[in-house]
């Protein structure tokens, strides 16, 4: 059994996180995986290493990150999305360590539907949104409610890309994810809300921006976010662009819209992006648990 050496695990965890500091990753990604690898070498200063020192033989490394993986399932019962993350940051930490990372199973993920707004939170929002003064956030609002966009796609998106009269409409996305090119068509609700807009826009010869801020620039995908996000406040919610995208899709399946149909309007190059909103959410196996009883 080798002896745990916790001043050379220490020295190597503090070189680990100045090095990551320098990393391009996201603050909460550093924190997280800061977070999980000193979770980790706490566990090899208290554990039974018995096959060599985890940190210089990759047999060691192995064995020992398979029983951490335990350690967090068993002892502190940790869910498979937090398994997985602990994963992930001992292969970052190990990629930092030069050893490469340990051969060790992710755990299975249960299948689910992504989060979308149910029928009441929608109406929610829809009435928070018609309350709303600004003929702008209505229009994003509303285009990303029906149609499903992605925010990056409504922040690119030009005045000669929306097409609308009284009775039809489209929207053209020309670059989307992998820069491919689609057409939406549009219901009245968005038409309504764009020709609001567009006569409250006027014309701007310097910007062919459809979505301007005050400054008369485009506006960014950013503030799109935050707009979405504070229209969700107003009416109780906590939601984001990619929430009113999932709950654009969920609907069109839900409907009984073909999948290839959905996954052409959503952008999805692969049918099986599509699927997973035709998988049971959370509320729906509690609606399915809720229905087994009897009279008795």
């Amino acid at each position: 059994m080798t002896k745990p050496n916790p001043g050379d695990r220490d020295n190597v965890l503090g070189r680990y996180e100045a090095w990551l500091q320098r990393q391009a990753l996201a603050s909460n990604t550093r924190r997280t995986y800061r977070t999980r690898v000193r979770a980790f070498i706490q566990y090899l200063d208290s554990a039974r290493l018995e096959y060599g020192d985890p940190l210089a033989d990759e047999n060691a490394r192995d064995y020992a990150v398979r029983d951490f993986k335990g350690h967090l399932k068993t002892v502190l019962q940790a869910k498979p999305t937090s398994v997985n993350l602990a994963l992930a940051a001992v292969d970052h930490f190990y990629r930092f360590v030069g050893m490469g990372p340990p051969k060790v199973r992710r755990e299975e993920l249960p299948q689910v539907a992504p989060a979308s707004l149910p029928r009441e939170a929608q109406i929610a929002f829809l009435r928070a949104v018609e309350r709303h003064p600004s003929k702008r956030d209505q229009a994003i609002a509303l285009l990303l409610y029906h149609t499903g966009i992605r925010v990056s796609e409504c922040a690119a998106l030009n005045v000669d890309d929306v097409l609308v009269s009284a009775r039809k409409g489209n929207l053209i996305v020309r670059s989307g994810k992998g820069d491919a090119y689609r057409e939406i068509p549009l219901n009245a609700d968005a038409r309504k809300a764009l020709r609001a807009w567009l006569e409250s826009r006027g014309r701007a010869a310097d910007n062919t921006a459809l979505f301007l801020n005050r400054r008369g620039d485009r506006l960014s995908a950013r503030s799109i976010y935050q707009l979405v996000n504070r229209l969700g406040e107003k009416a109780g919610l906590s939601i984001s662009t990619h929430t009113l995208r999932h709950t654009c899709l969920t609907n069109l399946v839900r409907n009984g819209n073909d999948l290839v149909l959905v996954a052409e309007i959503a952008g999805h190059r692969r049918l099986e992006t599509t699927r997973r909103y035709s998988l049971p959410s959370a509320a729906d196996r509690r609606a399915a648990m809720d229905a087994l009883k009897i009279e008795y």
